[in-house]
């Protein structure tokens, strides 16, 4: 559970006004600060809402799940709202591969974007797509039929702890989960707390199915810290160090390389029915 606190600052009301995430990802911080905390990403294609400036500073509202934070303002590219608005009533596509290759015109420059991201196709061709004048290309056409819970979630087997992230490159336990559920067509919250209040309950580990989620405590309290994907057979996948598998029993995860216990079970929540 995150908890927030902004220090006051000389704050200057502007419009609102929308974007479209054209970078692979926006790091969204706590303050106005490069050194504060992260508090999660905004990754290609996502919207986003422009609520107040503060100097080389955008404070920022995700359409996607409300987040609020801080972005340099640089990164923030205004998009005309009618656009913005079409793009989110579009059907689009979302990015189930680890990453993606786009092509960005005039220079044919690549760029490598990761999966959750989304985009509207809505060029003459059927992998081509603009956002604000600027063309794409998708150089990897999106598959068809629907995707596995269990081989998206493993696709991002081995990335790289981040707090905050929710990325290919770098992301923590509850942004796993929310963008491997994404991927699946399902919004839930971004932090391990709120995505706790979704679902049902799971009272028994052996009743777990794949794509369960199973929250954790750290022992010390009995406020949810940590959240993974039950992959069934008393495996779960999940963030810690790296995105990794391991055994999941009734007291909790059980680390074979630690021998030992990191996470104490709390709670088995079946989102999908």
């Amino acid at each position: 559970m995150r908890l927030r606190f902004f220090a006051m600052f000389n704050l200057t009301a502007v419009v609102m006004k929308s974007s479209i995430c054209q970078y692979s990802a926006i790091p969204v911080r706590c303050e106005p600060d490069e050194r504060s905390e992260l508090e999660t990403q905004i990754l290609f294609g996502e919207v986003f809402y422009r609520l107040e400036e503060s100097g080389n500073w955008v404070r920022i509202k995700m359409d996607y799940d409300g987040y609020e934070g801080w972005i340099v303002k640089k990164l923030f590219v205004p998009v005309n709202d009618s656009e913005v608005k079409i793009w989110l009533n579009s059907e689009g596509k979302t990015i189930s591969a680890p990453f993606a290759t786009l092509i960005r015109e005039p220079y044919k420059a690549m760029q490598i974007i990761s999966g959750g991201s989304r985009i509207v196709f809505n060029g003459e061709d059927r992998n081509s797509f603009s956002i604000a004048n600027r063309e794409y290309y998708l150089q990897n056409l999106i598959p068809e039929r629907k995707s596995d819970l269990v081989e998206v979630a493993k696709g991002f087997l081995n990335t790289w702890y981040l707090w905050g992230g929710r990325s290919s490159f770098g992301i923590d336990c509850s942004g796993l989960t929310q963008i491997v559920f994404k991927i699946m067509g399902y919004q839930i919250p971004r932090n391990a707390s709120q995505q706790c209040e979704q679902g049902s309950f799971v009272e028994y580990v052996e009743e777990a199915r794949a794509g369960d989620l199973a929250f954790f405590t750290n022992g010390n309290s009995s406020s949810i810290t940590h959240t993974g994907i039950c992959l069934g057979k008393g495996r779960i996948l999940h963030a810690s160090g790296e995105v990794r598998i391991d055994h999941l029993d009734h007291k909790g995860i059980y680390s074979r390389e630690r021998q030992s216990y990191t996470h104490q079970k709390a709670v088995i929540k079946r989102i999908i029915e």
